[in-house]
C-alpha cells in the first residue's frame, strides 16, 4: 500500500516541498500576528435558600419571590450584555491601551501609566487609533499638538475625557502607547463572545466560569468585577422588593396612627366632659364582642387593600414592569404563590430578553405563560374579593345585633364603649402594622447571592493558538492539497494515462508499452543499440515470437482510434526489431488517406499499393528494400486516390498478401485509424493479430470503452494493445509511472508467460 502511494505521487515531489514551505510560512506568519489568549478560570457557588439558616416566617411571607436559584437561569443573568456592559464600564475596558509592535501591538493594561475615562461611554464613536504621550513630571497627557491635565475632565477631539493614574500599571512600556475607542456595547459583545458560563454538575449551584483574554492580568480583574456588578444586581433586585414592602405599609401606618391619635383625644375628652371613668359588667362582655367583630373587619379591610394594589399591579403589566406589592396578611396561600409566578415568569422574561431576540421561541414561551397567568390571577382576586366582601356583611349584621344591644346600656356607658371599641381595634391594627415593617426592614439583603470559590486565575502560558497543531495542521493540509489536486487532475482527465484505465474499458491485452521518444528519431531499434525505447521493442518481439516460422501466422495490422498515436512509428520499429532477428520483413503501407512511413523512412516512390489495387503494376514492381536494414523491405501507399476503401475492398489485396506471405517471413501493415475510416475493419479479417496503438494522454476514453462495442459486431481479429508514448509523471525525468510493467515476457522452459515485478500506479 505504502509503495502504490509513493509511486503515485512521489513523481511530484516538487509541487509537494513548495506547498510545504508556503503551509509552514503561513502557519509562522499567523502564530506572529495572532495574539496569544491566555485562559481565565474562576467558580463561585450560588446561594442555595433551602439549606443553612433561614429567616424563618418572615422571608416567606415579605418576599415572595424568593425562591431557589435556577441555575441556568443565573447562567444567562451573568453572561448578559448588560452585566457585561457594566463590567466595561466599571473598568474603562471601552478605551483599551497597547503597545506599538511591528506585527500586532501588545497589551499596555499592566503598563501603561493612565486610564481613559469617558465622560459618557455610551456616546463613543469607533476610533482605530489614537497616539499619545504621557509626561509623569508636569502630569499631561499629549495627543499630537494638545495638551491635557490629569484628572479632570477635558474635551479632545475624540470626546470628552478624564485622564487618571493606572492602579493596574506593573511596569514601563517598551514602545510608543496609543488607545482605541470602542463602544461599551461592542466590546461587551466581544468579551461575552470569549466567556463560557458552565454548571459543575446538574445537581449542584456552582458555576465556572472561564473566559480567554490576550493580557492575563485583564481578563483576571474581568471575572472578578463580573462577580462584584452580578452580586449587586441580585442585591438590588431583592432589596427593591423590600421597599416596596415598606413603603405599603408606611402608608398604612400614617392613616392608622392619625386615627389613633384622634379616637384617643375624643375618650380622653369624653371622659373630661362627662366624668366618666369605668364601665359596667354588661359593657365590659360587650366591648370584648365587639372588639373581637372590630378586628375581623379591619383584616378584611386590609385583605381588600391588598387585593386593590395585587390587581392594579396585575392589569398593569402589560404597560409597565413593577415590583410585585407585598401580599402580607392574606389569609388564602393560593394568591401569593400566583403572584409569585407571574413574578418569575415576568423575570425570566427580561432577564432573557438581553440575551435572546424578540421572536426567539424560548421568550415567545414565556410571554404566552405570562398571559395565560394574568386571568387566573384576576379571577382568583374577584374570588377573594367577593368571598371577604361576604364575611364583612355577615360581621356588619352582627355588629347591628350589637348596636341594637348599645340602646339598653345607659347613654353615656353606650359612649364610652363605642370609643374603648375603636381605640383597640386601631391599636390592634397599628401594632400589628409596625411588626411588618420590622420584619421587612430585616428582610433588606446587604450579603452577596454568591460566594466566590476559586478567584479568576490565568493560566500560567497561551492556550491559544496552539503553535504545535497550527504546524501539524498546517503539514498534513500541505500533503492533502497536492494529493488532491493530483487526484483531480486525472480523475477528470478524460484522456488514458493508466494502463489500468484500458484494462477496465477493454477486455484486449496489452502486448507492450512503450515510452515517449524525445529524440524525434523515427528508427530508434538499430543493431547494438541498447537504449530504454530499443529494449521495449525488443520485449515486444519477443512476446510475438510465435509469428512467422512453422507456424504459418505473418500477417500483423497495426491501427488506432486516431492520426497521430504513433502506430506508423510502432510499425517502423516493430518491423526493424523483427528484421534485425534475420527474417526477411516487409512494411506495407495501406494507409491510403495519410500515409507518413515514406517519410519516416526518408524515401519517395511514386508507385506502390494503390497503383498495384488499381492494376497498374505488379507486386515486385513496387516493394523496395529499406537502407535501415536489409531485411527490411517496404511497400508503399502509393498516389493518393479518391477511393481509398473501395480499393482495399477489391479481391486484388488477396492476392498481394499472398504473394507477400510467400516471400516474406514477417508481413506488417500500416493501417489507417480504426475509429476513422474502416480500412482497418476490412483489413483485419486478412492479417492474423491486429496491433490497437492507444497514446498517452492523447486518446480518448470514450474510444477505448466503444473497442469491444465495435468488435462484437465487426470485430478487429485477434487484438492487441500498445500503450504508446508513455510519458513520465510530475517532475521526474526517468521515471514512467504510468504502466504495470512493459509487457510479457515467453519463457520457452515453461510455454507460460511470465510478467516481471510490476510498478503500480
Amino acid at each position: 500500500m505504502l509503495s502504490e502511494i509513493l509511486f503515485k505521487y512521489l513523481p511530484y515531489w516538487p509541487l509537494f516541498v513548495i506547498f510545504l514551505i508556503l503551509s509552514l510560512f503561513t502557519a509562522w506568519f499567523y502564530l506572529r500576528t495572532s495574539a496569544p489568549m491566555y485562559e481565565i478560570t474562576a467558580s463561585i457557588m450560588l446561594k442555595d435558600e433551602k439549606k443553612g439558616a433561614s429567616d424563618g416566617e418572615i422571608r416567606k411571607e415579605l418576599n415572595q419571590i424568593e425562591d431557589n436559584k435556577i441555575v441556568e437561569n443565573e447562567i444567562e443573568v451573568i453572561q448578559s450584555r448588560t452585566v457585561m456592559q457594566n463590567v466595561v464600564k466599571n473598568l474603562h475596558l471601552y478605551a483599551s491601551i497597547y503597545e506599538e509592535d511591528k506585527l500586532i501591538p501588545r497589551s499596555a493594561y499592566n503598563t501603561s501609566p493612565i486610564l481613559v475615562t469617558a465622560y459618557d461611554p455610551d456616546q463613543l464613536t469607533s476610533n482605530p487609533k489614537v497616539q499619545f504621550s504621557y509626561n509623569a513630571k508636569e502630569s499631561i497627557v499629549s495627543i499630537g499638538t494638545h495638551k491635557y491635565p490629569m484628572n479632570s475632565f477635558v474635551k479632545t477631539p475624540y470626546g470628552e475625557f478624564k485622564f487618571i493614574p493606572n492602579p493596574h500599571q506593573l511596569g514601563q512600556p517598551q514602545s510608543s502607547l496609543y488607545f482605541t475607542l470602542n463602544s461599551p456595547k461592542v466590546e461587551a459583545s466581544n468579551l461575552l463572545g470569549m466567556l463560557r458560563a458552565t454548571a459543575s454538575t446538574k445537581l449542584a449551584t456552582v458555576l465556572s466560569l472561564k473566559l480567554k483574554d490576550p493580557d492575563p492580568r485583564r481578563g483576571e480583574d474581568i471575572l472578578n468585577e463580573l462577580f462584584v456588578v452580578y452580586n449587586k444586581a441580585a442585591a438590588d433586585d431583592k432589596n427593591r422588593l423590600a421597599a416596596n414592602t415598606t413603603a405599603f405599609v408606611d402608608e398604612r401606618l400614617k392613616s392608622v396612627e392619625k386615627q389613633l391619635a384622634d379616637i384617643e383625644k375624643k375618650g380622653q375628652s369624653f371622659k373630661s366632659s362627662q366624668n366618666a371613668v369605668d364601665i359596667g359588667t354588661q359593657g365590659q362582655l360587650f366591648l370584648q364582642s365587639v372588639n373581637a367583630n372590630d378586628q375581623k373587619l379591619a383584616d378584611i379591610n386590609m385583605q381588600l387593600s391588598v387585593l386593590d394594589q395585587v390587581e392594579g399591579y396585575v392589569k398593569s403589566k402589560d404597560k409597565t414592569q413593577g415590583i410585585v406589592p407585598s401580599t402580607l396578611g392574606l389569609a388564602d396561600p393560593s394568591l401569593p404563590k400566583l403572584v409569585t409566578s407571574l413574578y418569575e415568569e415576568e423575570s425570566k422574561y427580561e432577564k432573557m430578553k438581553l440575551t435572546v431576540g424578540e421572536n426567539h421561541p424560548q421568550l415567545l414561551a414565556i410571554k404566552d405563560q405570562i398571559t395565560k397567568l394574568q386571568p387566573g390571577l384576576l379571577e382568583n382576586i374577584q374570588n377573594q374579593r367577593a368571598s371577604l366582601k361576604a364575611s364583612m356583611n355577615q360581621l356588619q349584621t352582627t355588629n347591628h345585633g350589637y348596636n341594637n344591644t348599645i340602646a339598653s346600656i345607659p347613654q353615656k356607658e353606650k359612649e364610652l364603649i363605642d370609643i374603648s371599641r375603636q381605640q383597640a381595634v386601631l391599636s390592634n391594627l397599628f401594632l400589628f402594622l409596625t411588626q411588618k415593617k420590622t420584619d421587612a426592614l430585616l428582610s433588606v439583603n446587604h450579603e452577596s447571592e454568591a460566594r466566590i470559590i476559586d478567584k479568576a486565575q490565568a493560566s500560567f502560558g497561551p492556550v491559544s493558538p496552539k503553535s504545535k497543531l497550527i504546524y501539524m495542521v498546517t503539514i498534513i493540509l500541505a500533503m492533502i492539497i497536492p494529493v488532491a489536486l493530483i487526484s483531480a487532475k486525472e480523475l477528470f482527465n478524460r484522456k488514458i494515462l493508466f494502463r489500468h484505465e484500458i484494462e477496465q474499458l477493454t477486455n484486449a491485452p496489452i502486448i507492450g508499452e512503450i515510452i515517449f521518444d524525445r529524440s524525434k528519431d523515427p528508427v530508434v531499434i538499430q543493431e547494438g543499440k541498447r537504449t530504454f525505447i530499443a529494449e521495449q521493442f525488443r520485449r515486444m518481439r519477443t512476446s510475438l515470437g510465435y509469428l512467422g516460422g512453422t507456424s504459418g501466422k505473418k500477417k500483423l495490422l497495426i491501427t488506432s482510434s486516431l492520426s497521430g498515436e504513433g502506430k506508423s512509428f510502432v510499425a517502423l520499429n516493430l518491423a526493424q526489431s523483427l528484421a534485425l532477428t534475420s527474417r526477411k520483413v516487409v512494411l506495407v503501407e495501406l494507409d491510403l488517406v495519410n500515409p507518413s512511413l515514406s517519410n519516416k523512412l526518408n524515401v519517395s516512390y511514386e508507385m506502390g499499393a494503390s497503383n498495384y489495387l488499381m492494376g497498374e503494376c505488379e507486386p515486385e514492381d513496387i516493394i523496395k528494400r529499406t537502407a535501415v536494414n536489409s531485411n527490411l523491405f517496404f511497400l508503399p501507399a502509393g498516389p493518393l486516390q479518391e477511393n481509398p476503401s473501395e480499393l482495399l475492398m477489391s479481391e486484388k489485396i488477396n492476392d498481394l498478401l499472398k504473394y507477400l506471405e510467400d516471400v516474406f517471413d514477417v508481413i506488417i501493415i500500416d493501417s489507417a485509424p480504426a475509429s476513422l475510416l474502416s480500412d482497418a475493419y476490412v483489413l483485419s479479417p486478412l492479417a492474423d493479430m491486429t496491433l490497437y496503438v492507444v497514446k498517452h494522454k492523447f486518446t480518448p476514453k470514450t474510444y477505448i470503452e466503444k473497442l469491444d462495442m465495435d468488435n462484437n459486431g465487426n470485430s478487429l481479429k485477434n487484438m492487441r494493445i500498445v500503450f504508446n508514448g508513455i510519458r513520465s509523471r510530475g517532475f521526474t525525468k526517468n521515471g514512467y509511472g504510468y504502466g504495470y510493467g512493459y509487457g510479457y515476457i515467453h519463457d520457452n522452459s515453461s510455454k507460460k508467460k511470465k510478467q516481471p515485478a510490476r510498478s503500480k500506479r
